[in-house]
């Protein structure tokens, strides 16, 4: 495998072969590898959410559309280019903007509160799954996961008396996670919810779909962050007197690192 960055100049000849492209100064990040490549049917659908070339429960086909997704948030694009026994290179543009960077924002540390709540954790993503669930159970709390919406509906529906939080990703396959919490705000009208997403424009859209004050985790997120989402639901709901007698407040702590 192979990656390069360099500097480039998008003009008029470039958009008129590639229309999705605008004039420009980029930086370009190329990865290419000399793998086995693809035909032009899986190129066709390889930024399609859920479309993926392995077997079933081996993959969610989330990666490429993520990724696919960050890069028009910033305003860039990308191709891939792609033949049977000839490798693949991928190529992403980032335009270049004049001016300095806005100060990045210091790192929140000290303490953060665990507890001893039951969590519902659905996301479809093994990693960020595992994340979440280190995170949460290293604080003290007790989780229940699920890789997709309809498995976290039945769980709920399994566990509803105990459950004092759901942990629920806006993407999902075969139920998304505003349809799921639908369903379990059916069982349980006061539940309260935090929702991940890693679209900015997703989260704005459905914001004013759905009520019982939800907020949403942008990805990727840090165990930190996760970790004082949840501490700061459970205590605005535990202030209200909702669910209190399901999960009484826990004074376990755990100390913040910064990220590295």
């Amino acid at each position: 495998m192979a990656i390069e960055t360099r500097s480039c100049e998008i003009g008029e000849e470039f958009t008129r072969l590639h229309t999705y492209a605008l004039p420009g100064t980029y930086v370009l990040l190329s990865v290419s590898d000399n793998g086995v490549g693809m035909e032009q049917a899986t190129l066709d659908r390889i930024f399609e959410p859920f479309f993926t070339t392995k077997e079933t429960g081996r993959g969610t086909g989330l990666g490429l559309a993520t990724v696919y997704g960050t890069v028009k948030q910033h305003g860039g694009f990308l191709n891939v280019s792609s033949k049977p026994g000839q490798g693949t290179v991928f190529r992403i543009y980032l335009p270049i903007t004049a001016g300095v960077a806005d100060p990045r924002p210091p790192v929140v540390s000290g303490v953060v509160i665990g507890g001893t709540e039951t969590i519902l954790v659905a996301e479809d993503h093994e990693a960020l799954r595992e994340l979440a669930h280190r995170t949460l159970v290293s604080q003290g709390y007790r989780v229940f996961l699920a890789s997709n919406g309809r498995e976290a509906v039945r769980l709920f529906e399994e566990h509803s008396r105990e459950i004092g939080l759901v942990l629920l990703d806006v993407v999902m396959p075969i139920l998304n996670g505003p349809d799921a919490y639908s369903e379990i705000r059916a069982i349980e009208p006061n539940v309260p919810a935090i929702f991940t997403t890693g679209y900015t424009a997703e989260s704005a859209s459905l914001n004013h779909k759905i009520e019982g004050g939800t907020i949403f985790l942008q990805k990727p997120y840090s165990p930190q962050a996760l970790a004082r989402a949840v501490r700061s639901t459970l205590d605005r709901v535990s202030e209200k007197g909702v669910g209190a007698e399901k999960n009484p407040l826990s004074t376990s702590q755990f100390e913040a690192k910064p990220r590295t």
